[in-house]
């Protein structure tokens, strides 16, 4: 028996515990739930189901208040909002070998979207439905690989912590600071995003992420008597959108996206709000965006004597592998090809709470959720067989974390 045949072996009994738990159950009924980020009621229940489930395992499980929010509504003003609650478990906190890991109950399909059914496709093989790989279905996979850990005579050297939040689709507004806290002091953690590619390849490298509006105010005047007198401020963030999209370059994306505003068209309009998205590839760039987008708002403000009040932040700052991050990335395709599917990783464009738990300085692969695709549309997909393949890796990665302790 080879080296790698026999640490396999060794964990059989938890790796079996792992594969066995019902996962595909628990993704239908958890996808059966609309859980939008933005409805409440739904996300209280799909919160109250996931409590359920994971109250088996030992520690102390609580649901926990998200931090309140703001939001920049269509006429410039700035308006609280509330977020659902978050899930999180602490087991073992004295355990010389602690792990975080996090995944999010909400989804990007609102209570009114017309995605709200499950269908079976390929004989049963692949599950079309909202939230099924992103990440319902990486919820149930996290949910069974910890079921294998505690099947494990090495549980009592791990410790985690799990945070399951509510708001991750919008950005963790209200749980980024939770995460933190979880994320102190851990050897490493593990996010159960869809794998980047339905082959299982892995996300390494992601961009940072910044969402901003910005509210310009101009002045009011008759379009026809005296528009010389006014400040049009829907030309203005006009102005604004295409002085931002020509800054882009490599390693800075940069995506206006929608400009509210406006009124009669016998009046020049005084208020107008440019939603933007930036991706800095590397913590310099972002430093670079932040001064470029100073930038740019003065010289609006100059060319068209308006005001131009930013409201947002870089939630997810960039996120690019340093070496315990690759020694981690090297442990998990180890494990995957000693369980008989290689896999790999890649540089994403996409941004998830991987990016703020390595701004932590804890190395973390946030691919380990199920193979699928289509996210964030009406085609999302979960390769069923997925979930024990999924379940069994995160389980033997703890396992070795444990018996290694230390990247």
């Amino acid at each position: 028996m080879s080296e790698g045949a026999a640490l396999v072996a060794t964990h059989r009994t938890a790796l079996d515990v792992a594969a066995a738990a019902p996962m595909l159950a628990q993704v239908r009924s958890w996808s059966a739930i609309n859980s939008g980020s933005r409805n409440l009621d739904g996300l209280a229940r799909q919160a109250a189901l996931l409590a359920d489930a994971f109250a088996p395992l030992p520690g102390q499980l609580d649901l926990v208040e998200a931090v309140p929010g703001e939001n920049v509504d269509s006429s410039g003003s700035v308006r609280p909002v509330a977020y659902g609650r978050h899930l999180h478990l602490r087991v073992r906190p004295s355990a010389p070998v602690q792990l975080v890991l996090t995944g999010h109950m909400d989804t990007v399909f609102a209570a009114d979207h017309p995605f709200q059914t499950l269908t079976d496709l390929d004989g049963g093989a692949v599950l079309n439905g909202p939230g099924v790989a992103d990440m319902k279905g990486g919820i149930a996979a996290m949910l069974a690989a910890l079921r294998g850990v505690e099947a494990s005579p090495l549980r009592e050297r791990i410790g985690y912590e799990v945070v399951i939040n509510s708001d991750e689709e919008i950005g963790s507004p209200g749980s980024a600071a939770l995460i933190a806290r979880a994320a102190q002091g851990k050897l490493a953690a593990l996010t159960y995003e869809p794998s980047a590619l339905p082959d299982g390849t892995l996300a390494g490298a992601r961009p940072g992420s910044g969402n901003f509006s910005l509210i310009v105010s101009g002045r009011s005047a008759h379009a026809g008597r005296n528009p010389e007198d006014g400040r049009n401020a829907v030309v203005a963030a006009a102005d604004l959108a295409l002085r931002l999209y020509q800054a882009r370059r490599p390693g800075l994306s940069i995506n206006p996206a929608k400009i509210d505003g406006g009124g009669p068209n016998n009046m020049v309009p005084d208020r107008a709000i440019l939603r933007v998205n930036l991706r800095p590839a590397l913590p310099e760039d972002q430093l670079e965006a932040e001064a470029l987008m100073a930038a740019i708002i003065a010289e609006v403000e100059t060319a068209h004597g308006v005001s131009i009040h930013r409201h947002g932040s870089f939630g997810r700052p960039p996120k690019p592998l340093d070496a315990k991050a690759e020694r981690l990335f090297a442990l998990v395709e180890d494990s995957a090809a000693l369980l008989g599917r290689p896999i790999g990783h890649r540089p994403s464009g996409g941004v998830c709470d991987g990016n703020n738990i390595a701004a932590c300085g804890v190395p973390v692969v946030d691919t380990m959720g199920v193979r699928g695709g289509a996210i964030h549309s009406a085609d999302e997909y979960l390769i069923v067989e997925s979930l024990p393949e999924r379940a069994m890796l995160s389980t033997l990665v703890m396992l070795r974390l444990a018996e290694g302790g230390a990247l």
